[in-house]
């Protein structure tokens, strides 16, 4: 594994936090999860463009162009042909409740080899279930971002792999499907290609962008709408998509198997080409 702090390659003996930082006291980081491929960074931009969105919406000190660097730099030292980085912000440490100040925020990266899925799943799809959370954002007021606050995804992906389970899907107590723990959701119903619209409690996932604007360069209709349980079991095909996983087929939702299609590879090699 690689660490890089604040634009600096350093051993992981020097890579302790002060107890008042706000990311150990509160939550208070922004991160991003990117996927390197032959030591370029996919969709480095769209990463840099919601991240800054939410430092912007959450007066968050953010140096957009160091940090470009040291994600390029770090990609760059990578020996593994697909690696995982993850790059996390922080305000620095607090006193008490103010912000500190803007001076003190810093950011680190660390990177690992990263093993994709494997053919053998991308044919026959994966299982999910159902999260026994719910998926919460404490700051209704503004859209979902990628936050250090995880709790609520952490408990549901934990969730998943007791069960056996590659995802935990997000439900409200209406029914309706959010989104994965760490993934968007999309279904194909009657030829179109439907998803949860992105907002309070759906984040702007990086792939899910790439695979509506795919859609749409091949002429597929798309609505961005609320989904609900039974549309999953009567949908002709149920894919997850993120940077890591790209499109993933889901093939059982609490055991019960799901019609399969050829869409999520269609839509992954679209991407691809794009």
């Amino acid at each position: 594994m690689i660490l890089n702090r604040n634009g600096e390659f350093v051993d992981f003996d020097q890579t302790g936090l002060p107890l008042n930082d706000g990311a150990i006291l509160f939550g208070e980081s922004l991160f991003e999860t990117l996927k390197a491929r032959n030591g370029r960074i996919r969709f480095l931009d769209d990463h840099l463009d919601r991240l800054q969105l939410s430092a912007r919406l959450l007066q968050f000190p953010l140096d957009r162009e160091r940090i470009r660097q040291a994600l390029q730099n770090t990609a760059a030292r990578l020996a593994e042909p697909v690696a995982r980085l993850r790059l996390t912000v922080s305000r620095g440490s607090f006193t008490g409740l103010d912000f500190p100040p803007a001076d003190q925020s810093h950011f680190f990266i660390t990177a690992a080899p990263y093993r994709e899925p494997q053919p053998s799943e991308r044919e026959q799809g994966v299982a999910c279930v159902f999260a026994p959370n719910y998926r919460v954002n404490p700051l209704s007021h503004l859209p979902q971002m990628k936050r250090g606050n995880y709790a609520d995804c952490l408990y549901a992906a934990n969730h998943a792999r007791r069960r056996g389970a590659r995802e935990a899907l997000f439900r409200t107590a209406d029914q309706q499907v959010l989104e994965g723990a760490t993934s968007n959701l999309f279904i194909l119903q009657n030829g179109t290609l439907l998803t949860p619209p992105a907002g309070e409690l759906v984040l702007a996932g990086i792939m899910r962008r790439q695979v509506l604007q795919a859609a749409g360069d091949l002429g597929l209709p798309i609505t961005e709408r609320t989904i609900v349980v039974d549309e999953l079991h009567a949908a002709d095909e149920v894919f997850l998509t993120n940077t890591l996983i790209d499109t993933l087929p889901v093939a059982t939702l609490e055991g019960r198997p799901l019609r399969r299609g050829l869409l999520a590879g269609q839509l992954r090699e679209a991407v691809e080409r794009m």
